[in-house]
């Protein structure tokens, strides 16, 4: 009945539910009776019912608790298992993404990142993938940049100028994921792409990095398939279009 009510934004009859829901109106006037009394609907004074305040209450507590490693780590271990790379999770922190999250391939040359970590947002697969939809309009990138000024700069292949940036952020948000091509250190390439959970930014972005030998332009391709189609199929998160 909730999810009914909540594709009727304008609310809906009592007649109308009972056909969507197939039910008799009996049953439906005791079940509407008592998620009204928890207020988890309302009623018009036309009669017709809507969703009540509890629960988008409720559903914005959970979100304030949401932990997205719990919730992401199987998609991490699925990536992992599919390419057998370093599967990061990041989420930003002003001109920071912190690794909140990190599994690590079975082959050689471990990447030195760790949970907890920070690296310049602007020049990670998983910081650009997080800017592009949080800041989704040249105006407010540019607005960021000035404010985190000057932009670091660990390569020489750093995207710091501010313009620059504006423009690689709108590649990003057009392919619906990130690239980072030694710009956070040198023999390090990285994909990623954002994940949503309803929310109006991104809550998390997942990287898939590995050292530029056994990443090169035809497997990326590869892999970027397999991080849409597994952030895709993960419960209740969605991926950018792009």
């Amino acid at each position: 009945m909730l999810e009914v009510l909540g594709r009727h934004g304008s609310g809906a009859s009592l007649d109308e539910l009972a056909t969507s829901l197939s039910l008799p109106k009996s049953s439906l006037h005791r079940t509407l009776a008592a998620l009204r009394e928890r207020g988890f609907a309302t009623q018009r004074e036309d009669g017709r019912y809507l969703l009540g305040p509890e629960l988008l209450r409720i559903a914005f507590d959970f979100y304030d608790r949401l932990d997205v490693r719990v919730l992401l780590r199987p998609t991490l271990e699925r990536l992992r298992r599919e390419v057998n790379e370093t599967i990061h999770l990041g989420v930003l922190d002003g001109a920071d993404v912190v690794y909140v999250d990190k599994l690590e391939p079975t082959q050689p040359i471990a990447l030195s990142s760790k949970v907890g970590g920070r690296n310049p947002a602007h020049c990670t697969a998983v910081g650009k993938a997080l800017l592009a939809w949080t800041y989704p309009t040249t105006e407010r990138l540019l607005l960021w940049a000035a404010e985190h000024a000057p932009l670091a700069h660990p390569t020489d292949r750093t995207i710091d100028r501010p313009d620059a940036l504006a423009r690689e952020m709108a590649r990003v948000r057009a392919d619906g994921f990130a690239r980072d091509m030694e710009e956070s250190e040198a023999g390090v390439r990285c994909v990623a792409a954002p994940v949503f959970f309803g929310a109006e930014g991104p809550v998390a972005a997942i990287s898939i990095s590995a050292p530029k030998g056994r990443l090169p332009a035809t497997r990326m391709r590869e892999v970027v398939r397999s991080l849409l189609r597994e952030i895709a199929a993960t419960p209740s998160a969605s991926r950018a279009a792009g």
